[in-house]
């Protein structure tokens, strides 16, 4: 799937592009791919520097955020390695229960399914089908992670809001690094589901305690070593139960300067991918590449921007005081013509007085021991993720027939779960 790290090929312009973001891929009209079943399905790839994930993002309706997520780590000559992690966050107790382990016995497919599904000892993760239904996807999980946490979880995908990537076909959802995309340097792709439903219940040192609410999912494929692929990412996941189910998400990556529209040093570009969700239908897909230097050509707005930095002594990196995300986007509902747009702004506070602060991850600190190395071997990249959680209005508008009152502009109220990663 990827170059050589040893070429024969002849020489290549120095200033030909070596970027091809996805968000720039396809005109404004083309941006909604709807997922295939392939799209969900674990490519498992045992060689090179790759990383894949699905996470499970869900807010609960007493405010709980939980994070599930599975990692299939290739790192060069090494046999893969597979971790499942919980974070489980109470903001009325600021209380975090964080576990994650390295399992034994993966397979994927699971017995009897397609590669959708997988298992291990310690966990496993059922995709099901109920096609013509309300709700003809979902997910089961179950994890045991030790003897003081379990969780069980049932996820189910509303038909009226499809999963998506950025593109139709098997092209959908990828950007490319190096001169020429079909013998890609690395790849990088997201597919979503923007919104489901979650029922589960968690045991916490035999104590169990049920759960229900919104959340998402993302599928990623990180092609290349994490401190190649990026030197910064935003990630962004709102959702509210207003105006019959509201959700609004952003993924967001920044390169390295060494890739960009004319070659190395032409960099960074940042990609952005979002959507927009309201009356429990997916109503937009935003897209938008900023490179180095240039202003956006398109109408389609896929932003977010840090507010306010100040410098973090703990990380050495500029924590934003404020962020803000914006998305604008053609509707993508069958006879409702126009855009959808929308913002969200969230006050963060500072360094000493932190607003909705879950943590301050040191990514070294928790990623499997083959992959450090992989990631650390440039002298001094310290990664962190920051992650918060608040309340939060998101302002959205767009065609009446949409929702009642859109055109004129709504204010929904819920919760904001963020993350920004410094990687460099």
């Amino acid at each position: 799937m990827f170059s050589s790290i040893f070429s024969t090929a002849p020489p290549v312009d120095p200033h030909a592009p070596n970027f091809h973001s996805v968000a720039s891929k396809y005109p404004e009209n083309e941006l909604f791919g709807e997922l295939e079943p392939s799209d969900l399905e674990w490519a498992c790839i045992t060689s090179g520097f790759i990383t894949e994930t699905h996470v499970w993002y869900t807010i609960t309706d007493t405010g709980l955020s939980i994070m599930c997520q599975v990692i299939h780590s290739a790192v060069g000559l090494w046999y893969p390695t597979i971790q499942f992690t919980c974070k489980i966050y109470d903001p009325k107790t600021n209380e975090t229960t964080w576990k994650s382990i390295n399992v034994s016995n993966f397979v994927c497919p699971a017995p009897g399914l397609d590669k959708r599904s997988s298992k291990a000892d310690e966990f496993s993760v059922i995709h099901k089908s109920t096609p013509g239904s309300d709700y003809p996807e979902g997910y089961t999980i179950r994890a045991n992670l030790g003897q003081d946490l379990q969780i069980t979880m049932e996820v189910s995908r509303p038909a009226s809001v499809p999963g998506f990537k950025i593109g139709k076909g098997p092209e959908g959802g990828n950007s490319y690094f190096g001169v020429d995309p079909s013998k890609a340097d690395g790849n990088v792709f997201h597919k979503f589901w923007p919104r489901y439903k979650a029922s589960g219940h968690i045991i916490k040192n035999g104590k169990a305690e049920t759960f229900e609410g919104p959340g998402m999912l993302v599928h990623a494929i990180q092609g290349m070593r994490p401190n190649l692929v990026a030197s910064a990412w935003n990630f962004a996941h709102f959702q509210s139960e207003k105006h019959g189910g509201t959700s609004a998400i952003q993924m967001e990556f920044t390169t390295l300067d060494t890739y960009g529209k004319k070659g190395s040093g032409s960099g960074p570009v940042v990609v952005n991918v979002g959507s927009l969700v309201i009356a429990n239908k997916l109503v937009a897909v935003t897209a938008e590449t900023k490179w180095s230097g240039e202003e956006n050509a398109t109408s389609v707005v896929s932003k977010a921007s840090h507010l306010k930095p100040v410098q973090d002594p703990d990380t050495g990196y500029g924590k934003p005081s404020e962020i803000l995300f914006k998305w604008k986007g053609p509707s993508v509902v069958p006879g409702a013509q126009g855009s959808v747009e929308a913002k969200l702004q969230v006050d963060l506070g500072d360094v000493q007085h932190p607003k909705g602060l879950i943590e301050k991850v040191d990514v070294l600190a928790e990623i499997p021991y083959v992959l450090k190395m992989a990631v650390n071997y440039v002298a001094g990249t310290k990664p962190y993720i920051y992650q918060w959680i608040n309340p939060a209005t998101l302002s959205i508008k767009g065609p009446e027939s949409i929702a009642p009152g859109l055109s004129s502009g709504l204010e929904v109220e819920g919760t904001f779960y963020n993350e920004a990663t410094f990687i460099s």
